[in-house]
């Protein structure tokens, strides 16, 4: 088989929380001030574009194909402030020559955070899109909407993606419970009328959902039909989970999808190359190597590793 023929016949999925990938620039109808070059966190343009660099660079490391390097079909966005991010990071990077076409949501977030979904015009044609609303339980702020989108594949097929990045755990992971559950309600909602529409649908999930396997929302989504592939996936080198907290890997990203894709899957892995990893010096072993710590700066890139999905078509 050729090298071209071999490309086309595998489709490889990203799914990435880039940490706060906030541009300069003050949105008076945001609460972003913690990342202006006047804040704590000295979050200038030099250290804005060193941060897309960053992230285009964790992209292009997530598109290994045994020993070919290839680009990403296809990689979901989450903690992503706005469209002039992704201009930058799409236009203007390094990225700039894979010529990445994207949607985004404009949720109500205090902070102004969103997703995205990027994708190669060469492996997927976009057929429609929308955000999926989500009304928040009395007494919590807005979350960031669902992300759909639709579009057609290589191989012919129809594609519908979610992209999700759920409200936080921080404050009190039982008090935040519902919220998070209200989400993934919200998404069951919409696969299912995806299938009503087309019973054969096929169907990628994915996205930050700030909760582990096993926990109730995520047994929504398997009580609908979704099959988590990215469950037990692990890193060559040492990553047990796609983030690490006091000294603990475990995942808080996940992919799903519908059963016929599940039965196309090829691998899904945690892309922990050495240089998205640093030393833990407190627990010991390793960590991904963020870009803040605090108001710290540190130079990385986020505190979250890639998913990696390969299917073949």
């Amino acid at each position: 088989m050729g090298l071209s023929l071999l490309l086309l016949s595998f489709f490889t999925f990203v799914e990435l929380n880039c940490e706060n990938l906030f541009d300069t620039r003050h949105d008076s109808l945001k609460n972003d001030t913690e990342f202006l070059p006047t804040s704590a966190h000295h979050w200038t343009p030099y250290r804005y574009w060193r941060k897309l660099n960053r992230i285009g660079q964790e992209i292009v490391s997530c598109g290994m194909l045994d020993t070919l390097a290839v680009m990403p079909d296809m990689v979901a966005l989450t903690e992503v402030e706005n469209d002039s991010v992704l201009v930058d990071l799409t236009r203007r990077s390094l990225l700039r020559q894979a010529g990445y076409e994207y949607v985004m949501t404009d949720s109500p977030d205090e902070r102004g955070i969103d997703v995205a979904l990027l994708w190669s015009p060469f492996a997927f044609r976009l057929i429609n899109h929308h955000s999926i609303r989500i009304v928040p339980p009395k007494g919590f702020r807005p979350t960031r909407y669902i992300l759909y989108v639709s579009g057609e594949v290589i191989s012919g097929d129809t594609l519908h993606v979610f992209v999700v990045h759920a409200p936080s755990r921080s404050g009190d992971e039982r008090a935040t419970r519902p919220y998070r559950q209200r989400v993934t309600a919200r998404l069951a909602e919409a696969v299912d009328s995806v299938r009503r529409t087309s019973p054969h649908a096929r169907i990628l999930v994915a996205g930050d959902f700030n909760d582990y396997s096993g926990d109730a929302s995520l047994k929504t989504l398997l009580d609908h039909g979704l099959t988590e592939i990215s469950q037990g996936a692990k890193g060559a080198h040492g990553a047990k989970g796609t983030y690490r907290w006091h000294g603990r890997w475990d995942s808080l990203d996940h992919i799903f999808c519908c059963e016929a894709w599940a039965s196309r899957l090829a691998t899904c892995r945690i892309n922990d190359a050495p240089f998205l990893l640093e030393e833990d010096t407190k627990y010991g072993g390793m960590k991904p190597r963020r870009n803040y710590q605090g108001p710290k700066y540190l130079d990385g890139f986020s505190d979250h590793l890639p998913l990696v999905a390969v299917f073949r078509l």
